[in-house]
């Protein structure tokens, strides 16, 4: 069994006198801003990203930070309306696109796509020696 590595990150909290202003912009958007009663340069280290932001009953707010997964997959083979993609995390991609003015043959092209990315994918299994791991 593997031992997960874990990047052991040093807790920083700060604790700031300040107010909370929550507006809405005029394209709808929530702003949060953060208004020290002390502000002073390098008080909190910046940060981007994105995130949930919540009130808590408390009165405090808090915001949790996601990370951005991307998939990082290599394309095996591109067909008009769809790819076959191996990625980093040992999966493969069938991805469809389709537009609305496409729909009309969508049944058709599907198909015929979808057969070609099996015949691709079982010479690529077998030039690459993929063999199935017993559970």
């Amino acid at each position: 069994m593997k031992k997960s590595m874990m990047k052991k990150e040093a807790v920083k909290t700060v604790t700031l006198n300040a107010q909370v202003a929550v507006s809405k912009t005029e394209t709808g958007t929530n702003y949060v801003q953060v208004l020290p009663d002390n502000p002073t340069v390098g008080q909190v280290e910046a940060f981007r990203g994105l995130g949930y932001g919540q009130m808590l009953s408390t009165g405090a707010f808090e915001f949790t930070r996601h990370k951005i997964i991307r998939s990082q997959a290599v394309t095996l083979r591109k067909m008009p309306h769809s790819s076959l993609s191996h990625c980093k995390d040992g999966t493969h991609r069938f991805t469809l696109i389709v537009r609305d003015e496409e729909l009309e043959g969508f049944c058709r092209w599907l198909e015929q796509e979808s057969q070609e990315a099996v015949v691709f994918m079982r010479k690529y299994l077998k030039e690459c020696n993929y063999k199935k791991e017993a559970a």
